[in-house]
């Protein structure tokens, strides 16, 4: 029997992969929080906002649709800040938020050809 995966694909590319960046750096987030409570949590909402801007950008039309997906680049800046702040504090080692950062990257390529950076 086969298990079912995690979530629905939504057939857009970059929300899938924010939700895969969602899955990838769950327990690194559940770490960071252990050792800094505040910046665990500010991790997690923007990780969270990366997905949910996109998916709203992705049901929205002209400068909204735009606000959205700059909203998501936003947040995605900040969580690729965050794990290098969770490193500099030495919570978390770089080698283990290097998948965590490469997929992160590649979702603010995406926003930016999506428009989301001008």
């Amino acid at each position: 029997m086969q298990a079912k995966p995690a979530h629905r694909p939504s057939g857009f590319h970059v929300l899938e992969l924010a939700i895969q960046a969602i899955e990838l750096l769950r327990p690194i987030v559940a770490h960071i929080r252990r050792c800094d409570r505040d910046l665990g949590e500010q991790l997690r909402r923007a990780l969270s906002s990366i997905a949910l801007n996109i998916a709203e950008g992705n049901r929205s039309q002209g400068g909204h649709r735009i606000a959205r997906f700059s909203t998501a680049a936003g947040s995605n800046s900040e969580s690729r800040a965050a794990l290098r702040v969770a490193v500099a504090w030495g919570y978390v080692h770089p080698h283990e938020i290097e998948a965590g950062e490469q997929l992160l990257n590649r979702i603010a390529a995406m926003l930016h050809r999506l428009g989301a950076v001008r």
